[in-house]
């Protein structure tokens, strides 16, 4: 079992920045690979970002390619979303989750992971 609290949303005006960080717990983190989602209201939860469990290779949806940044220390147990330039569109809750399978590819469906965070809101206004 692996807890994971998510932290860091709030309110930004557009073209700013917010770092999100998910603490996990219990199992070893270095086990998971892990990835941010995010739901905006009446819309399907989607894939931000995947980081594999060294840290080494990472994935970004199309929409956030060059302005978010996923990266883990694994000596802290934690996970990072750096996300500059933000705008309205990103708006949303978004959720930490970690994936217990080893793969040749990244996990992005939401199916794939096995723990998620309770979520941290994301609001940028224009």
């Amino acid at each position: 079992q692996v807890q994971l609290v998510e932290s860091g949303g709030g309110l930004m005006q557009a073209g700013g920045s917010l770092r999100l960080s998910c603490a996990a717990s219990g199992r070893t983190f270095s086990n998971y690979a892990m990835a941010w989602f995010r739901q905006a209201p009446g819309k399907e939860r989607d894939i931000v970002a995947a980081i594999t469990r060294s840290g080494g290779s990472t994935y970004y949806a199309a929409s956030v390619k060059g302005r978010f940044t996923i990266s883990r220390d694994n000596a802290k147990n934690t996970v990072y979303l750096q996300m500059n330039s933000l705008k309205p569109e990103d708006t949303a809750v978004y959720y930490c989750a970690a994936d217990a399978t080893i793969r040749v590819r990244f996990a992005i469906s939401t199916q794939e992971y096995d723990y998620w965070g309770q979520g941290t809101q994301v609001t940028v206004s224009s």
